[in-house]
């Protein structure tokens, strides 16, 4: 009878523990399952853990398209590139900028001619409200030539000198500002890389996280007016840690965003080309960034 009784608890003892091995076995599997790759409507998209490089996602990442204003991420790159930056030179507003605005219908930081601008006010209305005003002071400020065109000429040169150096070897700049004339274009994967070497700066960063800003400028008469701007990223008030980076649109390029957010210790970067529609995009990104996140 002992010897029956032991039996029976070890058979118990064995059923019970190779229970145990086979529910741990699934419940460390589920646990440790890739997330399904997302499917994105955007017929170009690219992520990337910015801590590592590690490509998390590629949809057509190599493929040249328009970038719309994600261009003014170079743009914003060049001049916080320059040698003995001082953020807080002023810049008198001239009458090309607003009549560039105007024969190009293009967004603007309502900048107001004889207006003196600070580089750093410049910057939040380049890429806040995408202001292409704010792009034509910044390129004719950090230009070299002795006439406007050569100056826009040479800010130009510079974006696509930035370009080789940091190897994006499929992306070129005609404009400062995306409007292009035939050949600006990059890709998911470039895009990325440049907002990934962009996010390094301290000031770059400051501004691309900042849904709106209230900014004091000089009057040409020597008075003070407040320009108020809004960021275009709407991210940044949708889905948790976004810290930017900016968006793009235009009858070629359509919907693009450039994004990026942090969670715990973890920033995951990337980009979407080429969305129907600001809704489309939107869902594309949060699908992008929960797969990153949970890679």
């Amino acid at each position: 009878m002992i010897t029956s009784t032991l039996g029976v608890r070890s058979a118990v003892t064995v059923t019970i523990t190779a229970s145990a091995v086979l529910a741990g076995g699934l419940f460390a599997g589920q646990a440790y399952a890739a997330p399904p790759t997302p499917s994105i409507t955007a017929p170009g998209g690219f992520v990337m853990n910015n801590g590592t490089g590690t490509t998390l996602y590629g949809k057509a990442a190599d493929t040249r398209r328009s970038t719309g204003s994600t261009t003014k991420i170079m743009t914003a790159k060049v001049v916080l590139s320059q040698r003995n930056l001082n953020l807080d030179a002023k810049v008198t507003v001239q009458k090309a900028y607003s009549d560039y605005i105007v024969a190009k219908n293009a967004s603007s930081a309502r900048l107001i001619v004889g207006d003196k601008v600070t580089v750093r006010q410049l910057l939040y209305g380049l890429m806040l409200p995408s202001g292409c005003d704010a792009a034509y002071a910044l390129a004719d400020k950090f230009g070299t030539g002795s006439t406007r065109a050569a100056r826009i000429k040479s800010f130009i040169g510079k974006m696509n000198t930035e370009a080789r150096n940091l190897g994006l070897r499929n992306t070129h700049f005609d404009s400062f500002d995306g409007i292009s004339n035939g050949s600006n274009y990059s890709t998911p994967r470039d895009l990325t890389k440049l907002a990934s070497s962009a996010m390094k700066n301290s000031t770059f960063r400051a501004v691309v996280k900042t849904k709106s800003t209230t900014q004091k400028v000089t009057t040409k008469s020597g008075g003070y007016r407040n320009m108020s701007w809004s960021n275009t990223n709407k991210l940044l008030s949708t889905y948790s840690g976004a810290i930017g980076v900016k968006t793009g649109s235009g009858p070629q390029a359509k919907y693009c965003l450039v994004f990026a957010a942090t969670r715990g210790n973890k920033t995951v970067i990337g980009t979407v080309l080429g969305s129907s529609s600001e809704t489309n995009r939107a869902a594309d990104v949060k699908k992008l960034l929960d797969y990153g996140f949970a890679r």
